[in-house]
């Protein structure tokens, strides 16, 4: 998928433009209310079960779904096309429409806007849900891995973040970095680097560029060292791999879950569990990103999570089974 990375830098652009880089920036979160306690934890498949268990509960009443997905935030396109197919095949006319992440989270809020499934916690929209938790429906939660790194191509000799401060020639010393605005970018400046002593050049300058730099050196066989996120597919695109961080200055791991309307639960308790059965490793992850945003451009997305489907044949019957955490 190399190669196909000089097609993917201005679909990148272009989808990140939005929120940051599609990196979680942080939604400013100055309220001192309390994070309503049904979000406060979440265990990924805690809520999953077959969906045949929710057909009691009566018929579906609403068939037109419209999921909202936050601008540049790969993952929430991912989802929310994921979930389009499937639900498309149980019956129902789904759309899926882009927002910023506060209009997002007041239009779900609100009703205008039936679900969402990019909804970072306990940090990067903690604001939101402080005050519109009590609104929203929680739909559990499909990934608990999410998280800010620093990178580094696998065959490197890095082990640590710590290893930059002394091994800073073997990577030209150089740390790519993406926006400057972007929350990675201060966490990295104002935590990482001075916590770990990194005398490296921080080269700050947009997500497309830093990729850039990962596909220039993978080509060329030389190291490289970015600061990067999870869940992305350049984990899929590239041989990169995480360094450790023991001193936590990247910040903890963060879990994403999925949020209704009011009432959507109990409009439709199918279309609820569905989404509750939803759960996506790593690997899954990236892979699926990678098709979207490298194969295709950025600009098929649907097509994108039908070739996935093929290739992934049990998932689905996994999803509506309630078995995909296991």
């Amino acid at each position: 998928m190399v190669a196909a990375l000089s097609l993917t830098l201005a679909a990148c652009g272009a989808s990140n433009s939005g929120s940051g880089s599609g990196q979680p920036t942080g939604s400013g979160s100055g309220s001192e209310a309390a994070i309503p306690a049904a979000w406060q934890s979440c265990q990924v498949g805690g809520q999953a079960k077959s969906v045949t268990d929710t057909q009691g509960t009566g018929q579906d009443k609403k068939k037109e779904i419209k999921i909202g997905a936050f601008n540049g935030w790969d993952e929430s396109f991912a989802t929310a096309h994921l979930l389009k197919a499937i639900l498309t095949e149980q019956g129902y006319q789904v759309s899926v429409q882009s927002f910023e992440a506060a209009p997002a989270f007041a239009g779900t809020a609100g009703g205008d806007i039936d679900l969402v499934t990019d909804v970072w916690l306990p940090t990067t929209h903690a604001s939101y849900i402080q005050q519109y938790g009590n609104q929203l429906v929680p739909l559990g939660c499909w990934y608990d891995n999410a998280k800010l790194t620093i990178a580094v191509n696998d065959s490197s000799p890095a082990k640590s973040i710590a290893d930059l401060a002394t091994m800073g020639d073997q990577y030209n010393n150089v740390l790519y970095g993406i926006e400057p605005g972007a929350g990675l970018t201060k966490q990295t400046q104002q935590k990482a680097i001075p916590e770990y002593g990194i005398k490296m050049e921080f080269r700050v300058s947009s997500t497309p560029a830093m990729l850039a730099e990962v596909s220039r050196a993978t080509q060329a066989g030389q190291n490289v060292a970015v600061t990067l996120w999870r869940p992305h597919w350049a984990y899929s695109a590239f041989p990169m791999r995480d360094l450790e961080d023991p001193k936590g200055a990247m910040g903890g791991a963060e879990t994403i879950y999925s949020a209704g309307r009011p009432g959507l639960d109990t409009d439709n308790p199918k279309l609820a569990q569905i989404v509750k059965n939803m759960a996506l490793t790593d690997d899954q992850l990236s892979g699926l990103e990678d098709l979207m945003m490298n194969k295709y451009k950025g600009e098929n997305h649907d097509a994108a999570v039908a070739e996935w489907l093929q290739a992934n044949p049990d998932f689905k019957q996994k999803m509506l089974a309630g078995t995909l955490h296991r």
